[in-house]
Parts: structure tokens; sequence; C-alpha cells
């Protein structure tokens, strides 16, 4: 079983939301220790420019993943602000 988080991405530079699904989508664990992918990834309107699903078994897990976003070469100019959620059962399918 696995637990389901969300990230919402703001863009620090706009126009760059299909730049940012092409490079996080299909993305997944290639370590053997970890069992994570990222299962969804699109452009939203609001407050916030992109979303992404993510599936994981552990938390460090959703850390890789986030840290990703954060210090990836393209991704660390073109975002400005992530937001992190979890949910609080691990209850999703393989």
């Amino acid at each position: 079983m696995y637990y389901r988080g969300y990230i919402l991405i703001r863009l620090r530079v706009i126009g760059t939301e299909w730049e940012v699904v092409k490079k996080l989508t299909g993305l997944k664990s290639t370590e053997p220790d970890e069992d994570w992918k990222i299962t969804y990834v699109t452009p939203i309107y609001g407050g916030w420019d992109v979303i992404v699903e993510c599936t994981f078994s552990k938390l460090k897990d959703l850390d890789k993943i986030v840290t990703f976003c954060r210090i990836e070469k393209d991704l660390s100019h073109w975002i400005e602000e992530t937001t992190t959620l979890m949910g609080s059962k691990n209850d999703y399918p393989d």
C-alpha cells in the first residue's frame, strides 16, 4: 500500500507550466530502497500553477520528490514556491 501526496507549485517564470509537466511526468524511483512515482502532473488555475500527484511507501520517498522539484537545475529556476500535502492513510493501491 502507498501514501498519496500532492505538491502544489507556484511558478517564478509564467509560461513554463508545460516544461514543468514534461520534466516531472513519469518520474519514478531508481534506487532499490526507494518506492515512489509521480502519477499525474497538470497545470491548474488559481493561486497555484501546477499540481503534482505522487505515490510513495515511506515519508523519505516524498522528501526525495519534493527535493528534486526544488533543486533540479531547470525546475529550481522555474519554481518559486511549493506546498506539499499528503494523505493520512496508506490505502492507495499499487
